[in-house]
């Protein structure tokens, strides 16, 4: 009888890491399938920079520190570059490209120029896509991650090294306004 007791709580050991092992697999997909949806639109903003720096640095000359900066995070390849990197690449281009947005309230023949303003416009569409894959891509990342942190699941998560992922933050200094001097 005590044998059978044994055997049965092993089993259900058993089936409960399995069922937590295979729910790891599952959150895992939608943390990768969340990312894809917000790599998109990561992209989509990445190749339109360029041209908003182009069309930028023609009305802005003397602001080559700014058209610098962005010009040298969009250098990168963004293909080659791992999760957490196009995470952090995109929040130094986020910063790069509310300065050169600030910049062209300075300028009036730049904002009445029709070429700035439906870059400006599909620019605006691509951060609202990017906002919603992005509470999109934390939710998933945050249940995930309670997942990771949990009793009795974190024991499986060792066991598999299922690890804490990051989520997709602003910093705290993009957080202020920008400063513009001219």
């Amino acid at each position: 009888m005590g044998l059978y007791i044994i055997i049965g709580v092993i089993v259900i050991i058993l089936i409960g890491g399995l069922v937590t092992y295979n729910s790891f697999i599952r959150l895992n997909n939608k943390v990768k399938e969340a990312f894809s949806t917000m790599d998109v639109y990561l992209k989509k903003r990445w190749d339109l920079v360029p041209n908003l720096v182009e069309t930028v640095k023609g009305y802005a000359k003397h602001e080559k520190e700014t058209f610098k900066e962005v010009v040298n995070l969009r250098n990168s390849v963004y293909d080659n570059m791992s999760n957490e990197e196009k995470i952090k690449t995109n929040e130094e281009l986020s910063k790069g490209i509310s300065k050169i947005m600030a910049l062209a309230e300075s300028y009036p023949d730049l904002k009445a120029s029709e070429n700035f303003k439906n870059l400006s416009k599909e620019l605006t569409k691509i951060e609202d896509d990017i906002a919603n894959a992005r509470k999109y891509y934390n939710g998933t990342v945050r249940i995930y991650n309670n997942k990771v942190e949990m009793f009795p699941s974190n024991i499986v998560a060792k066991i598999f090294g299922y690890k804490v992922k990051a989520m997709f933050e602003i910093r705290e200094e993009e957080r202020e306004n920008v400063n513009v001097e001219l």
